[in-house]
């Protein structure tokens, strides 16, 4: 019953705030974040609130809820990726990727050395800062460029294919990322080209599956009488692929992202993919990546304002110049009119549910409280990263606005 409860109180607060947010010209995630805040908030003002919000960061069976948000999430992404779209501007996409992530990835490293204590963790706790910096998402920016008629302009194409790139590479740094919580230190050169090989192997095998596999089993499906088989297909291929990536040490959002990106058009006929895309829509957004977000906005603290105000600081400034002057020299250099390359810059600026996903994954792993270590900015490095992704994704849109508009 403690659990139903909690589901329709989460539920019906992240519809609220996401409608809120919407109506202020906001993506819903932004609200989504906020009402877990606004609830980690009563909770802790009142802690007669509800019991069955006592300690729920903690429940095994809520967790798992949200581990299920994570993998929803990364399978409609990989669903919408359209390889094709891209090919026209990949050149220029792959460059303005690569220094996206490149200057943050290096700003965000610097800035861990600089403030984090040494420990066990410190390796991967930097590589944690350089990841949040790097990784890009743009659904508050796609909208914003349909409304002012750029998306199919070429910055339009470039920030949506290259923000493609930068969730593929982000993947990769989250590979890596995984296998440093796991030993707690860097990898050795021995260790490091045995994750190198389960990468390559986890990739080989998926290929071959998706390519050879994927449309064998799509004719097959049309033989077959049970109801909803399409939708439990792409879900076992989604939770193979994931099974695969965790024996092979790498985290399961990789097979969730893989499996959708092969369940493409050419898998199924047009119609059955629509209706599969929509039911996967449907559970991701209707139900469980709210749930995720506001349990994202349940472990935030925004004691993180007071407490390390300066690092808070620095640590926004670095995301912003980290993307705006990787991204956007690339698009100059490229070619690309001084105004539409600063669009590129401010458009890689925004951050989204992938960037949660990599701050849930450290903090579930234990990243931000080694043993033996105490620190006010390891305590808030978590509600930073996150207060950091709500700011850049609340003023990205603005930004890009007056960009076009001044």
């Amino acid at each position: 019953m403690e659990l139903f409860f909690v589901l329709l109180v989460l539920l019906v607060a992240t519809r609220a705030f996401g409608e809120v947010a919407e109506r202020l010209g906001q993506p819903a995630l932004v609200g989504e974040l906020v009402s877990g805040v606004f609830l980690g908030a009563v909770v802790a003002a009142n802690g007669d609130f509800s019991p069955a919000f006592s300690g729920l960061t903690e429940d095994r069976v809520f967790a798992a809820i949200t581990d299920l948000g994570v993998f929803f999430l990364m399978l409609f992404a990989g669903i919408e990726m359209q390889p094709s779209k891209i090919l026209q501007y990949s050149k220029a996409s792959l460059s303005v990727a690569v220094g996206g992530m490149a200057l943050p990835l290096a700003l965000g490293i610097l800035l861990g050395l600089a403030f984090l204590p040494a420990s066990d963790f410190l390796t991967a706790q930097v590589l944690f800062v350089g990841t949040a910096l790097a990784i890009t998402a743009v659904p508050a920016t796609v909208k914003i460029l349909i409304d002012l008629g750029r998306l199919n302009t070429p910055a339009g194409q470039i920030i949506v294919s290259a923000a493609v790139f930068d969730d593929v590479l982000s993947l990769l740094l989250l590979a890596w990322l995984t296998a440093l919580i796991g030993v707690g230190e860097a990898p050795n050169l021995l260790q490091f080209a045995i994750l190198g090989a389960k990468i390559v192997a986890f990739f080989a095998i998926t290929a071959v599956a998706g390519f050879y596999v994927f449309p064998r089993g799509g004719k097959l499906l049309k033989h077959l009488k049970e109801k909803e088989l399409e939708f439990s297909a792409i879900l076992v291929a989604g939770l193979a692929f994931a099974v695969l990536a965790e024996a092979l040490d790498l985290h399961f959002i990789m097979g969730a992202f893989v499996a959708g990106v092969f369940f493409g058009r050419t898998t199924i006929d047009q119609g059955t993919y629509e209706s599969v895309r929509s039911k996967v829509s449907g559970m991701t957004f209707g139900f469980l990546a709210p749930i995720f977000f506001a349990s994202i906005g349940l472990h935030l603290n925004v004691d993180a304002f007071i407490e390390v105000p300066f690092f808070l600081v620095t640590l926004i400034i670095a995301a912003f110049a980290g993307k705006f002057l990787g991204s956007g020299l690339a698009a100059y250099i490229y070619g690309l009119p001084r105004t539409d390359a600063m669009a590129v810059g401010i458009g890689m600026s925004a951050r989204g549910a992938v960037e949660l996903v990599v701050a849930n994954i450290a903090l579930q792993a234990g990243v931000f409280s080694p043993p033996g270590v105490s620190s006010p900015i390891l305590d808030n490095l978590f509600s930073a990263v996150v207060i950091m992704a709500i700011i850049t994704t609340v003023v990205t849109p603005v930004l890009l606005k007056r960009v076009y508009t001044s």
